[in-house]
């Protein structure tokens, strides 16, 4: 048996339970799972990071500079874009299919031993996404890694990454999403994810609503932890577009780091390197950062399906903006940081989200640049149907003549490739975006494999 079909084996066992979107707010079952491995979750320290937008990218810098320092690292994010290893890395690599398989071969019969005692408590056995967490704490503690960075699936208090403790607790900015799951407001988000701050632990969040900030405020005096904030103790300085990326200025908790290369585009993933920085400097007991390792770190990093070019002639960008905030975010970058005279957006958006919002966000966001629209769906069950997304389209002012259905992503490609390059002077672009789902197939269609 290869061990190409052993992790798609164990993937189709995983997929067996309950699915993503359904995760249980609970957290007594992966302390048990962690109790009857002997602790994995206690094998090293962990970097906890949770916020609405800018997770992955934020724990995926904080990862490529402490690999800088020498350190041996495990990632833990979610979701995959192109294979179910990625959630797990190891050294900035998705885990080996050997280490995947022979772990979770190790680690069933206990994961049996948990079921069968929730099942004769009449509760759901262990959900999809609670596995695969328990997978990657027994794989970071297997290795052993000399530090993990875990990023929350959703919320903080009940998910399941929780079971860790972060010396260092990170909260990207809280926007609204999700809301079916962790509240209307702000406050009421930013209530489950204050549930990573932990005693003994350390506060580092980006500038937050004043309801959200407020709460985590609040529940970093109660379990009496230092706490800083961007904006107040630590920030972006100032930034400018460079080739690749920006140069980003950096005022950090500790130290200035002036003129840092940092290969991201946009104002968030300023942001995003400024709470990195301020989280490592607290990582490594509030010291200043060495200025040429904290820039070897940077300039490793990659956020894969963030602003991502996957095609040139004519240029194809996939961007995994999914939320309002998160399309207002990108919008800006695109236009800052490409000179594109015209975008066609193939947008596909899944059912829990606003897709009301998204599209009314996309359209402010892109005005003129943007006038004609190919809305599409991924394979994903939760994906809106397209015509559906073209219904409310229209209903929002898109223009009748401006929207293009196509079921199929490759045929949905194929039509905006064509529109772009309706004029001859090569500087029209195709913008793919509004959930991750389909910016993972994208990727895929287009040749990317490696996240």
């Amino acid at each position: 048996m290869s061990d190409e079909f052993s992790v798609e084996s164990v993937y189709a066992e995983l997929l067996g339970r309950a699915p993503e979107n359904k995760m249980e707010p609970r957290l007594a079952p992966l302390f048990r799972a962690m109790d009857v491995l002997g602790e994995p979750n206690k094998a090293y320290p962990i970097i906890h990071v949770t916020g609405t937008n800018g997770k992955t990218s934020t724990a995926r810098m904080i990862e490529s500079v402490l690999r800088a320092h020498g350190l041996s690292t495990g990632r833990y994010t979610s979701p995959h874009l192109s294979k179910v290893t990625e959630r797990i890395s190891i050294d900035g690599h998705p885990v080996s299919d050997e280490t995947f398989v022979r772990i979770w071969d190790e680690i069933r019969p206990y994961l049996q031993i948990v079921d069968s005692e929730l099942e004769a408590e009449g509760q759901p056995r262990l959900t999809y996404f609670e596995c695969l967490t328990i997978l990657g704490f027994a794989i970071f503690a297997d290795q052993p890694v000399n530090v993990a960075v875990i990023e929350v699936g959703l919320g903080g208090i009940t998910d399941a990454t929780n079971v860790g403790d972060g010396q260092v607790s990170v909260v990207t900015p809280i926007s609204l999403d999700h809301t079916d799951l962790l509240g209307d407001t702000t406050e009421d988000i930013a209530h489950e994810k204050a549930g990573i701050i932990k005693p003994g632990g350390y506060l580092i969040s980006a500038a937050q609503p004043l309801d959200a900030a407020q709460v985590l405020l609040e529940k970093a005096k109660d379990v009496g932890v230092p706490f800083k904030f961007e904006g107040v103790e630590f920030g972006v300085e100032s930034r400018t577009v460079a080739v690749g990326g920006q140069m980003v200025s950096i005022q950090g908790i500790a130290g200035r780091y002036p003129d840092l290369l940092v290969p991201l585009h946009g104002a968030h993933q300023a942001q995003n390197a400024a709470v990195a920085v301020a989280a490592l400097e607290a990582f490594f007991g509030g010291k200043e950062l060495g200025f040429d390792v904290l820039q070897e770190g940077f300039a490793a990093a990659t956020s894969p399906g963030r602003l991502e070019v996957v095609r040139t002639a004519p240029t194809i960008v996939v961007d995994a903006a999914h939320n309002p905030d998160g399309i207002k975010a990108s919008a800006a970058a695109l236009q800052e940081a490409f000179t594109f005279t015209r975008l066609v957006p193939v947008v596909g958006v899944l059912r829990e989200k606003d897709a009301e919002e998204v599209l009314r966000q996309l359209k402010e966001s892109l005005g003129g640049l943007a006038e004609e629209y190919c809305f599409t769906q991924s394979n994903s069950p939760r994906a809106v149907p397209a015509a559906e997304l073209a219904e409310l389209a229209i209903d929002l002012g898109f223009g009748e003549d401006n929207v293009h259905i196509a079921e199929k992503l490759d045929d949905a490609l194929e039509w905006a490739v064509e529109r772009a390059e309706a004029n001859d002077d090569l500087s029209g672009a195709v913008l793919v975006t509004g959930s991750i789902t389909l910016v993972a197939e994208a990727r895929i269609l287009l040749g990317k494999t490696e996240a």
